[in-house]
């Protein structure tokens, strides 16, 4: 079976470094995207990512995150895509435009003081996902991905097309692939992730599937209701990010 049952944080944590985090902002059009920068304060340069929220938009919890995940040695932008045109919280139908305006992202990195660009990691949570499959397919410099489980049907799609198909681009993914779920989150969102891990893995491409037991929908940052199978896979998750992430960008 492809996707990987994990019961213990099974990577080795790497030392963390100082980091420092601003608000930044980049164009798109007649549309200014806000972004959260997070920088290690050591020289450098160090491996840029791009870090994509998901339907319920940005937040104090996921800038926690990013800061995490950037304390592992990386540059991270983490752009609010929502915010720049003025999309309500969770919002039912997706904006086509935003996807321009998360691609920007990438142009913006290579504008960062001591960013490594020219190979860009993408994490997508949720319905970042959605965005994340897109940017592995259409920018040659993103050379792996991350999905906290993730959105990986078409938005827009008719909701019998979005439960049972995943997004067409999907097949089209050639660089390796992280994608995470919690075997407690909705169960056509698990069935739909390990679906995906299994077609592209047919295809001949790089992937890992990690299904966490006891963990639910949003294990990395959810407050209400956390179980320790949240904390265990909150811990694994970012340490297997930084480890796959370091692998394909290097650095560490």
């Amino acid at each position: 079976m492809l996707a990987l049952m994990v019961l213990l944080v099974s990577v080795a944590p790497a030392q963390a470094v100082a980091v420092e985090g601003r608000s930044v902002e980049y164009g798109s059009g007649d549309v200014d995207v806000p972004a959260f920068l997070a920088v290690p304060k050591a020289p450098g340069p160090h491996p840029a990512v791009l870090f994509v929220h998901g339907r319920s938009g940005w937040n104090d919890r996921l800038r926690a995150h990013v800061l995490r995940l950037a304390a592992h040695g990386f540059i991270v932008l983490a752009p609010d895509y929502h915010t720049g045109r003025m999309i309500a919280e969770n919002p039912i139908e997706h904006d086509p435009a935003t996807e321009k305006d998360v691609e920007l992202g990438l142009d913006f990195l290579k504008t960062v003081p001591r960013a490594r660009a020219d190979r860009v990691g993408v994490v997508g949570i949720s319905r970042g996902g959605y965005h994340m499959a897109l940017l592995a397919v259409r920018r040659p410099e993103v050379a792996g991905v991350v999905g906290y489980y993730p959105h990986l049907a078409s938005p827009n799609a008719p909701e019998p097309v979005q439960v049972y198909r995943y997004m067409p681009e999907v097949e089209q993914i050639r660089v390796p692939a992280l994608l995470m779920v919690g075997d407690q989150d909705h169960q056509l969102r698990r069935e739909m992730v390990v679906r995906v891990g299994e077609r592209l893995r047919e295809l001949g491409r790089q992937v890992e599937v990690v299904v966490y037991p006891g963990a639910q929908r949003a294990f990395d940052f959810r407050r209400n209701g956390r179980t320790l199978g949240d904390d265990l896979a909150r811990e694994d998750a970012l340490r297997r990010t930084a480890a796959f992430l370091h692998r394909i960008l290097g650095g560490r």
